[in-house]
């Protein structure tokens, strides 16, 4: 498994080397945009609309946009700085909370905590302790130039990492346009709905569960690939300069043109032997 963090998580005075794996994957099939012509991928390319030309990654620089058309441009240099002084490869648990107390609207990607070298035993007193105690950690950790708030539990028998979104990147959903009040709800209604809800009431068992459109799309390419329904992209064809075709053309004629002399000299000396013979 992939590490895609390296550092350490301390609570107290405890602190764990520890690696950090992606405990999730998207499973989405990427579809490409070709050239219904010619079957070609489609390039995509950074272009200035007002130079109208395409741009290099040197000539890029990152702004921050602060009204309409007008940018605090900041340089490579200052963004590694900041990133560097902010970046500390420790995840510190700041306090312990149950896990109930938040909703899952703030959570966002899901981490295995591995130990790294000599932090097993560590690891383990942290989960035992998180799994008696019924509680979850609250950190903090910069993930790619990005400090996060995350949360720490048991999972099975590893520590899970979870980032979490801080308060103001949740919206306020009192802002959500056309929500009905509940005056409108008749008690029968309310009744049969909870009756519903009843008799579908079940054990959750994520197994049971399927992408039912990946599957069938999965299933489709497959039909098309054995039945040869495919395309092939063609290749680019190299074009040759009008100037170069002519200086190869004049080439030719050259070599054509001092090799015919030859071969008449080669005949007239043979002729000459034949005749002093």
């Amino acid at each position: 498994m992939h590490t895609v963090w390296k550092g350490s998580i301390s609570f107290g005075l405890v602190n764990i080397p520890i690696k950090l794996h992606t405990a999730t994957e998207n499973k989405d099939i990427k579809l490409r945009q070709l050239h219904k012509e010619c079957n070609s991928p489609i390039n995509y390319q950074k272009v200035c609309p007002v130079c109208e030309k395409e741009i290099k990654n040197e000539e890029i620089v990152k702004a921050y946009e602060y009204s309409k058309n007008k940018f605090v441009v900041l340089d490579a240099e200052e963004l590694e700085n900041l990133r560097k002084e902010n970046e500390d490869k420790a995840v510190k648990i700041m306090e312990f909370v149950k896990l109930e107390e938040i909703d899952p609207i703030y959570f966002e990607r899901s981490y295995f905590m591995a130990p790294d070298s000599g932090g097993g035993k560590a690891y383990t007193l942290l989960r035992k302790a998180l799994s008696d105690s019924g509680k979850i950690g609250v950190a903090k950790i910069t993930i790619r130039s990005k400090e996060q708030l995350a949360i720490v539990r048991v999972y099975g028998e590893t520590l899970l990492m979870e980032t979490i979104h801080f308060p103001d990147e949740v919206r306020n959903a009192a802002e959500v346009p056309n929500i009905p009040s509940e005056e409108n709800v008749v008690q029968k209604e309310l009744d049969t709905a909870l009756m519903l809800i009843d008799q579908l009431t079940a054990k959750f068992e994520p197994e049971k569960y399927e992408d039912d459109y990946r599957t069938a799309l999965l299933e489709l390419i497959e039909h098309k690939k054995t039945g040869e329904i495919t395309v092939t992209a063609r290749e680019k064809e190299t074009v040759i300069p009008a100037d170069m075709t002519d200086l190869m053309a004049a080439l030719q004629a050259s070599l054509d043109k001092t090799a015919a002399p030859k071969k008449k000299t080669t005949r007239k000396r043979k002729t000459k032997e034949k005749i002093e013979a």
